[in-house]
């Protein structure tokens, strides 16, 4: 089993800047394990924003490139999302995720664990 646990997002002004983090634990998680974040806006369906896969291989959607980072700490076991730039679009529940397998998905349905989600809000 795996456990994904969320920090606490939080608020922020347009143009301004937060950053997300995601505990992994459990037997059944591996740093080898492609992970990503999704995002559920009210009204709108669940959206991939990034994912690292097995090897740390990273990338994002087009809607959050260039001001969103994901990495993760293997010794940690715990990932994180720097988001940059913040516009009121980005308001959203934010979620990460790991699959098992080395490879990357941008399909919710690819991942096995689920954080518990955690609210973002940007105003402007």
């Amino acid at each position: 089993q795996v456990h994904l646990v969320e920090s606490v997002g939080g608020s922020a002004q347009a143009g301004g800047s937060l950053r997300l983090s995601c505990a992994a634990s459990g037997n059944g998680y591996s740093s080898r394990h492609s992970t990503g974040w999704f995002r559920h806006a009210p009204g709108k369906e669940r959206e991939w924003v990034a994912f690292i896969d097995g090897g740390g291989i990273s990338g994002y959607a087009d809607s959050v490139k260039g001001r969103f980072t994901s990495s993760k700490d293997n010794a940690k076991n715990t990932l994180y999302l720097e988001m940059n730039s913040l516009n009121p679009e980005d308001t959203a529940m934010y979620y990460c995720a790991a699959r098992v397998g080395y490879d990357y998905s941008r399909l919710p349905s690819a991942y096995h664990f689920w954080g518990q989600g955690t609210q973002v809000t940007v105003s402007s």
